[in-house]
């Protein structure tokens, strides 16, 4: 359980770095950044296979690069659910899901650094 508050809170964290960072991305309130960053995971983790596997013979053909846009697609679909979060513009589509990659990749090393989330060991 507190894996999962970690994990929630370091996404809701990065998705206010992408609303700074990305003009096209709004986020009115981190309350609001809280409940995209469970619906971003529950995209990622319920649509996004799904379109990946669909969309691999166009993957294959791009060598890869189509895998921005089914990111962009799943983010993108994650700020339908969710009022006071929203992405305007096709630079914001692309961009976004990379900025809160980097963002919280970086946030969830800082959070393990200090051995927040961790369990005490066992003696």
């Amino acid at each position: 359980m507190l894996s999962f508050l970690i994990t929630t809170l370091t996404t809701a964290l990065g998705l206010l770095v992408v609303d700074i960072a990305i003009p096209g991305v709004t986020i009115a309130s981190f309350p609001a950044a809280l409940i995209a960053a469970i619906s971003v995971g529950l995209v990622n983790s319920s649509v996004k296979p799904v379109l990946s596997v669909l969309s691999l013979p166009i993957n294959f053909v791009t060598l890869g690069a189509f895998s921005l846009v089914v990111n962009g697609l799943c983010f993108w679909l994650a700020s339908v659910f969710v009022p006071g979060f929203a992405v305007h513009g096709f630079l914001a589509f692309i961009l976004a899901p990379v900025v809160l990659s980097f963002a919280t990749t970086f946030l969830n090393r800082y959070f393990v650094e200090k051995g927040i989330g961790q369990l005490p060991a066992k003696q």
